[in-house]
């Protein structure tokens, strides 16, 4: 345990940040994996919808530096293939 004073307060933020991040990484795997199910299910417009909202959140995970701007790209770009495949 550190005894310093900063040192401290940088182990409770970095607590508090990977925390945060945790539940982000969570939450984009868990729509993901929804919006999977869905387009498997066959129901198109419903399958567009969860891949729109599951872009919106790999962006906003992007943006907040949780993900690669290539990581994001190539996950948002697997879900459309997925959705045109099924589509089809």
């Amino acid at each position: 345990m550190a005894n310093i004073k900063s040192a401290i307060k940088r182990i409770k933020t970095t607590e508090k940040e990977t925390n945060i991040n945790k539940a982000l990484k969570t939450q984009i795997k868990t729509i993901t994996k929804k919006c999977r199910q869905t387009i498997d299910s066959g129901n198109p417009d419903l399958s567009k919808e969860m891949v729109r909202i599951a872009q919106k959140t790999i962006d906003k995970a992007c943006k907040k530096g949780l993900l690669h701007k290539n990581t994001a790209s190539r996950k948002k770009s697997s879900l459309m293939k997925s959705l045109k495949v099924y589509s089809l």
